[in-house]
């Protein structure tokens, strides 16, 4: 197709990659593709998917017969939005009276779709997100124009933690109607668990504001007294599942370990479930029929709590290896990540040009090593905020998500590329 004329009316705007998929852009250009020997890929947010101790056995087939060969409803298969609310129920709502049923679960293709719908259904309001979070939402506040969003900077000095007062406050002095944030935190691993997370919903049920709960790394819990149970969800402070204004979104990506999947949900008041299949209905048509119908056995309460449990005592050892050995290095962490699988490190001490993440970054690629820098969580919806420099400069973010021997190449690698600029 030819190019337009410079004078023409261009009827499309730049739309530009999230800060991940930039990143994987730019190492494919490299050479980089999934699975090659000599990379070690400690960006992307992608958990090993192959088999850990103590987990239950990996699906290795899906049967497609022609009932799967047809459409799915658009909310999802019915059985495996029963199957979603089920867990919830004997995981967090045990003998209470408010449960959740499968009007209070949609299925979408992926934690993507599942945010898109929910941001195409939200109405002219006052959106807060917290500083630094998930690189893809800066594109999801910018591109759905109905509501504006309200950034929320949290302190490194804290830890980037945010109290339930500090919580009240926003959502007062901004008229917020929503807030919407990772728990456990991407990138940081601050983790918000037991009084604090139910005094995060009182709040929200008092002043009427919905929380938009991003819990896709919730069986990623390395705080032993936020959970007995190997996962965090608030689900478990919610009384009244189609009141309260809570709204929780996970997927099979992280805590089952099937991101090539792309099978997320949505769960929370009937109503918003309703509107957000609505928006389904033209968004995307539903996620695939033949993956829901096999997603049912993992969905299973013995099943789930196995894998969350595998997953505490597998990738637990991983992430004190990865502290230990960036801090050696001189790349500090504010604070140790409570749960998800990353480390949002500090490059500040380290010698230059090493001392810029973006440097870091583009140096770390040429010795085949994957990172994230720290700008990308920078939350920034239309470049509204013209700061001349992101306070996160000097941060990048490292995933322990892969195999050991891979995340310890990589540390090995960075270790050498330090060592050299060291002299």
């Amino acid at each position: 197709m030819a190019a337009s004329d410079a004078n023409e009316p261009n009827a499309f705007r730049p739309v530009p990659r999230t800060g991940v998929i930039y990143v994987m852009t730019e190492a494919a250009r490299l050479g980089f593709s999934y699975g090659h020997p000599d990379w070690a890929n400690l960006g992307q947010g992608a958990p090993e998917t192959g088999p850990i101790p103590g987990a239950p056995d990996r699906i290795s087939d899906v049967s497609v017969d022609p009932r799967t060969s047809e459409y799915a409803p658009v909310p999802g298969m019915l059985e495996l939005r029963v199957a979603v609310a089920e867990l919830y129920n004997k995981r967090y709502r045990r003998g209470m009276k408010s449960q959740y049923g499968p009007e209070n679960v949609a299925i979408a293709g992926g934690g993507r779709l599942s945010l898109s719908r929910l941001a195409a259904a939200l109405g002219r309001t006052h959106v807060g997100h917290l500083i630094p979070d998930y690189t893809a939402y800066e594109e999801l506040l910018e591109l759905f124009e109905m509501f504006t969003p309200i950034p929320i900077p949290l302190d490194p000095e804290r830890g980037y933690q945010a109290t339930a007062a500090d919580l009240r406050t926003e959502i007062l002095h901004r008229g917020l109607g929503a807030v919407l944030f990772s728990n456990p935190s991407n990138p940081t691993g601050r983790l918000v668990a037991g009084p604090q997370l139910a005094a995060y919903v009182e709040a929200a049920r008092e002043l009427d504001c919905y929380l938009l709960m991003d819990e896709y790394y919730s069986h990623y819990i390395w705080d032993s007294a936020a959970s007995t149970s190997g996962s965090v969800s608030a689900a478990e402070f919610v009384e009244d599942v189609n009141r309260d204004p809570v709204v929780i979104l996970d997927g099979l990506t992280k805590n089952w370990r099937y991101p090539g999947w792309r099978i997320g949900w949505t769960v929370g008041p009937a109503h918003i479930i309703d509107a957000i299949s609505s928006v389904g209905s033209f968004l995307d048509g539903g996620a695939a029929h033949a993956l829901q119908r096999a997603a049912i056995p993992l969905l299973d309460f013995d099943h789930a709590e196995a894998e969350a449990k595998a997953i505490r005592a597998h990738f637990g050892p991983k992430r004190e290896m990865v502290l230990r050995r960036l801090n050696a290095m001189g790349i500090k962490a504010d604070a140790p990540p409570s749960g998800a699988f990353y480390v949002w490190g500090s490059v500040s001490r380290l010698p230059a040009p090493l001392n810029d993440a973006a440097t870091f970054f583009r140096t770390a690629l040429e010795n085949k090593v994957i990172t994230v820098p720290g700008e990308f969580f920078d939350v920034n919806p239309g470049k509204r905020r013209r700061a001349a420099a992101s306070r996160f400069n000097n941060y990048l973010r490292f995933s322990f998500g892969p195999e050991t021997a891979q995340v310890e190449a990589g540390l090995d690698r960075l270790e050498a590329m330090i060592q050299a600029a060291r002299g």
